[in-house]
């Protein structure tokens, strides 16, 4: 592995069960960043390309590249002569409990080049992640609830 230029952790905690965090999480069209538009091209596995677009900006092409069921998955977008590798990582805490931890890693050659532009993440995952554990936790409640009264 090649050393990384730039690296940031962070992880949340969600009253959300391990099963229904990664399904939900692994179902790209519940993504939701700001207006970005994601996009894949076939199941959430290793070799599907994501896409994501931006009002007014170009796509972005990533790729994921490794899957543990309900447990991990590390997607890479792939720059100049570097890559931009998001890590993510669910931990049960308990059974109606889960971790949910982001690392993302900036390597390669040209590394430096965009050092300035990914820091922003530094500031933004904290928040979207944030707001991931509360949508999780919402969906998961509307989920029992819908079972509850089929009943």
């Amino acid at each position: 592995m090649a050393e990384s230029t730039w690296q940031f952790e962070y992880s949340v905690e969600t009253d959300a069960s391990l099963r229904f965090a990664w399904d939900y999480w692994t179902n790209v069209a519940n993504w939701d960043d700001a207006g970005v538009e994601f996009e894949i091209d076939g199941p959430f596995a290793p070799g599907s390309r994501l896409t994501s677009k931006s009002p007014g900006q170009q796509a972005w092409h990533s790729v994921i590249r490794a899957v543990e069921l309900e447990s991990a998955a590390s997607i890479e977008l792939q720059l100049d002569d570097a890559v931009l590798r998001f890590d993510w990582r669910f931990d049960e805490l308990s059974p109606r409990r889960t971790r949910i931890t982001q690392r993302l890693t900036l390597e390669g050659e040209n590394g430096p080049a965009y050092t300035d532009n990914v820091v922003i993440f530094e500031s933004t995952a904290p928040d979207g992640m944030k707001r991931l554990a509360r949508v999780l936790e919402r969906a998961e409640a509307q989920s029992l609830e819908a079972a509850l009264h089929k009943k």
